[in-house]
């Protein structure tokens, strides 16, 4: 589209004044082809020494051979230093050791995964710098991911959360206008009514986004 509004379809969606494409910054679901990955459209990752394998880099531990999945929705951002740390990187803690001896059983390790959850981020999600996602976590709608954080379990769609472990330390929007947003789900609006909706969205301004 025109006016700045990014094309989709790119894999390398920032252009620099001098013309060149930025390589530290991609639309996820344009460089990665993995089985256990599904990104929705405009969902970014960024980093200063861009990878060749963008999957591999991201989720080290996410091979495609077990069951689990990485599910990341529309819109998010994702900065230099975040991992997912997927259920295929936990160990068995039910028996007197938690050594992976069926990992180096050759006719064992396809099935063998002790979890098995899925790690899924809802829409328009910010992981900032060095975030660590464990695995299993739900994260909702609209949450700020901060610095270094460590997150675990479920986080309610538009909170911020801090710290290790990731500690939900406010809400963006009060119960009704996340309710609101929830309802309006301008992430799967047609891309021309979004790029009409952008002063809305940049000003916090729910009411204004309601008659977009």
């Amino acid at each position: 589209m025109s006016d700045g509004f990014p094309d989709p379809g790119r894999a390398y969606p920032i252009t620099l004044p001098d013309g060149s494409e930025h390589a530290g910054t991609v639309f996820l679901n344009q460089v990665i082809d993995h089985s256990a990955w599904a990104v929705g459209d405009f969902t970014y990752a960024s980093d200063f020494h861009p990878p060749d394998d963008w999957a591999t880099h991201l989720a080290p531990y996410l091979f495609g051979m077990g069951p689990e999945r990485l599910i990341i929705g529309k819109f998010c951002q994702i900065a230099h230093g975040v991992r997912f740390l997927t259920s295929g990187a936990n160990h068995a803690t039910d028996g007197i050791t938690t050594f992976p001896f069926p990992a180096f059983d050759p006719a064992q390790i396809g099935s063998y995964q002790p979890d098995s959850r899925d790690t899924v981020l809802g829409h328009d999600v910010w992981l900032g710098y060095g975030a660590l996602v464990c695995p299993g976590a739900r994260i909702g709608n609209g949450v700020i991911v901060g610095a270094g954080a460590v997150v675990r379990g479920h986080v309610p769609d538009y909170a911020i959360v801090t710290g290790n472990p990731g500690t939900v330390t406010t809400m963006r929007f009060d119960p009704d206008d996340i309710a609101t947003l929830n309802r309006l789900a301008w992430w799967d609006w047609p891309a021309k009514r979004i790029a009409a909706a952008r002063p809305a969205l940049l000003a916090g301004d729910v009411t204004a986004l309601m008659s977009c």
